[in-house]
C-alpha cells in the first residue's frame, strides 16, 4: 500500500510539472510570432499529449456493477448443476451431447431474461416487446424438443425424451403465483422416461445412471432457487427503465453479460487451499454414559455401583455436607407444626386400581353416507396448472381445454362424462361413481381411486393406468396406447378393450385377472393367475 501511495504522489508531481511547463510554452508561443521552442528537444505538441495521457491515466476506471443476488445464484446453478449435466452428456456423445448443448443455451437465455427483469418495468404480456424478450428462450427450448422429435428411432430415445419433457421447467417464469410446484410437476413427467433409463442401464453402464441423476439435480436446485428468490412469482423492477431499453442494454453489453462468468479456477499446486475449520466441540451431558455398545454400558453400570458402595463405606462423613435443620422447623419438637399439617386420606385398593387404570378410548365417529352429506356446488376451475373438477352430478358433458403442463383432479362426481381435449400431463379421479372419461393423450398417467363403474376411452397415447379399489371398470385403448402399463389393487370386474388388427374398428375384450394362487417353491413364494377352463 505504501509503494502504491508513493507512485501516485510521484505521478501527481510529474503532472503538475508538465502542466507548468506547458503553460510557460503557451505563454511564449502567444508572445512570439515564430514556432514555440522545444523543451529538452521535445516539441510542445508532444509534451501536451504526454500531459493529457498522464491526466487520463490518473483517473481511476469505474468499478464494475455488481450482479443482483438472484443472478449470482442463477450463475451458480448453471456453472455447477447444468454444466455437470452437459459434461456427462458430452461423455455419452452423439445426440445426447447435441441436445445438452441446447439445454445450456436455454438456461443462458433464461438468465438473460432474468437480467432484464432486474432492470426493466414489467411490460404487457401481449406486447411485442415481451414476446421479443421471450423469443430466444422459446427458440432454444424448441431446439431441445426438435432433437427428440427428429430421432424417434434412436436407441437413446429415452434419454432424449427425458430432457425434452423436463426442459419445460424453464417456463416457470410465466407461472403465477407459485412457480415452484410447477417445476416439481414437470419433474414427474421427466422421471417417467428417466426411470426407464435407470432401469435399462443400472446393471450395464453406470455413466447413464449418473447422467439421469444429474438431470434430476437440476430440478431440485431450480426449485430451491425459485423458493428463495421468486416464491410468489417472477418480479420486475417497478422503478426500472423501459423493457425495450433494458433489452438493448443487455444485447449491447452495457449491463451484465449475457452469459454467466466462469467459475473460479481451482488453486494451483504452489498455493495450497486453506485448511478446513476445526470441528465443533462435542456436547457435554451430565452423567453421560459411554457409547461403545453393550459392553461399555455394562462397565458404566459397574462403575456407578462401585461409586455407591464407595460413598457408603465413608461412614459418618457421608452426611458432612448436608444442611442442618433449625430446631424451630423440626416437627417432632414443635406440636403446632404437626397440627397444621394435613395428610390426604388413603384410598382403598379398589379405588386406586380403578383410578390408576386409563379410560377406554372413545370410538371414532363413522363418516356419514354419501346420501346424507351436504351437497356442495359444482366446481370447474383452473388453479395455476391444475384443473379442479368436483361435485358434478348427472352432467351430460364437461369439456376441458388442457395443455401439456396441466394436471386434472376429479373428485366427488357422479353420472358425469368428462372430455379432455389436447394432450395433458396427468389425471386423478377419486371418490366418484359412474364417471366416463374421454382423453386425447397424456404425458404421465390416469390414477383412479375408489370410483366404481368407471369408464375410460383413450384416443391417443397413455403411458400408465393406475386402479385402486375400483369395482367395475371398462377401458378402451387406442392404437397408440397398446403399450400402456396397467396397475391394479383391490379391484374387480375390470375389462380392457384393445383394437383388433383389422381396420374395421372392432375391439377385443380382455378381462383382468382377479384370483391369484400363491405356492411355496424352493423356499420362495410364487404367485400365479388362476385360470378356469371350460
Amino acid at each position: 500500500m505504501a509503494a502504491t501511495g508513493n507512485n501516485m504522489n510521484n505521478l501527481t508531481t510529474l503532472i503538475k510539472r508538465l502542466e507548468a511547463a506547458t503553460s510557460r510554452l503557451e505563454d511564449i508561443a502567444s508572445s512570439s510570432p515564430g514556432p514555440a521552442p522545444s523543451v529538452n528537444g521535445v516539441p510542445p505538441d508532444a509534451l501536451a499529449n504526454v500531459v493529457a495521457a498522464g491526466a487520463s491515466s490518473a483517473v481511476p476506471e469505474p468499478a464494475p456493477q455488481p450482479l443482483p443476488p438472484a443472478i449470482e445464484d442463477f450463475d451458480v446453478l448453471i456453472n455447477q448443476d447444468v454444466k455437470d449435466f452437459v459434461r456427462l452428456s458430452d461423455e455419452l456423445g452423439g445426440l445426447v451431447s447435441e441436445q445438452a448443448a441446447s439445454v445450456l443455451k436455454a438456461f443462458n437465455a433464461e438468465r438473460k431474461f432474468l437480467v432484464i427483469t432486474t432492470k426493466a418495468k414489467k411490460p404487457e404480456i401481449q406486447s411485442p416487446i415481451y414476446m421479443e424478450i421471450l423469443k430466444e428462450l422459446q427458440s432454444t427450448v424448441g431446439a431441445v424438443n426438435d432433437v427428440t422429435t427428429a430421432n424417434r428411432g434412436s436407441p437413446l430415445f429415452n434419454h432424449l425424451s427425458t430432457v425434452s419433457e423436463g426442459i419445460a421447467m424453464l417456463v416457470w417464469i410465466t407461472v403465477e403465483p407459485k412457480p415452484a410446484p410447477y417445476v416439481a410437476e414437470t419433474l414427474s413427467s421427466a422421471q417417467y422416461w428417466g426411470n426407464r433409463v435407470l432401469k435399462e442401464y443400472k446393471d450395464r453402464n453406470h455413466l447413464h445412471v449418473e447422467w439421469a441423476q444429474a438431470f434430476t439435480r437440476i430440478f431440485k436446485s431450480l426449485t430451491n432457487y425459485i423458493k428463495q428468490h421468486y416464491a410468489t412469482g417472477l418480479t420486475w423492477n417497478k422503478d426500472g427503465v423501459d423493457a425495450a431499453e433494458a433489452l438493448k442494454q443487455v444485447d449491447s453489453g452495457q449491463i451484465f453479460s449475457n452469459t454467466p462468468p466462469a467459475p473460479p479456477a481451482p488453486p494451483t499446486s504452489s498455493g495450497a487451499p486453506p485448511p478446513p475449520p476445526p470441528p465443533p466441540p462435542l456436547p457435554t451431558f451430565d452423567n453421560a454414559a459411554p457409547t461403545n455398545g453393550v459392553a461399555s454400558s455394562r462397565s458404566a453400570g459397574a462403575n456407578d455401583m462401585g461409586a455407591v458402595f464407595e460413598q457408603i463405606s465413608k461412614g459418618e462423613s457421608v452426611t458432612a455436607n448436608l444442611r442442618k435443620v433449625d430446631p424451630s422447623s423440626q416437627t417432632h419438637k414443635n406440636p403446632s407444626l404437626r397440627a397444621g399439617a394435613t395428610v390426604p386420606p388413603t384410598r382403598s385398593d379398589s379405588q386406586s386400581s380403578t383410578t390408576s387404570r386409563g379410560k377406554s378410548p372413545v370410538p371414532g365417529k363413522k363418516p356419514k353416507p354419501e346420501s346424507m352429506r351436504t351437497k356442495k356446488p359444482p366446481r370447474k376451475e383452473l388453479d395455476g396448472n391444475k384443473w379442479i373438477i368436483e361435485n358434478f352430478d348427472s352432467e351430460p358433458m364437461i369439456e376441458i381445454e388442457a395443455s401439456i403442463t396441466h394436471s386434472i383432479l376429479i373428485s366427488r362426481c357422479s353420472k358425469t362424462t368428462i372430455r379432455v381435449l389436447n394432450k395433458a400431463n396427468a389425471i386423478s379421479l377419486d371418490n366418484s361413481s359412474q364417471v366416463s372419461l374421454i382423453v386425447d393423450s397424456l404425458v404421465s398417467s390416469v390414477d383412479v381411486i375408489k370410483s366404481p363403474r368407471f369408464a375410460l376411452q383413450v384416443l391417443g397415447a397413455l403411458p400408465t393406468l393406475l386402479l385402486d379399489q375400483v369395482d367395475g371398470a371398462t377401458v378402451y385403448l387406442g392404437k397408440e396406447s397398446l403399450h400402456t402399463e396397467i396397475f391394479t389393487s383391490k379391484c374387480a370386474a375390470i375389462n380392457v378393450n384393445v383394437p383388433e388388427a383389422s381396420d374395421e374398428g372392432d375391439y377385443k375384450e380382455n378381462p383382468l385377472p382377479e384370483q391369484i394362487k400363491s405356492v411355496i417353491r424352493n423356499g420362495k413364494l410364487v404367485s400365479e393367475i388362476v385360470e378356469h377352463a371350460g
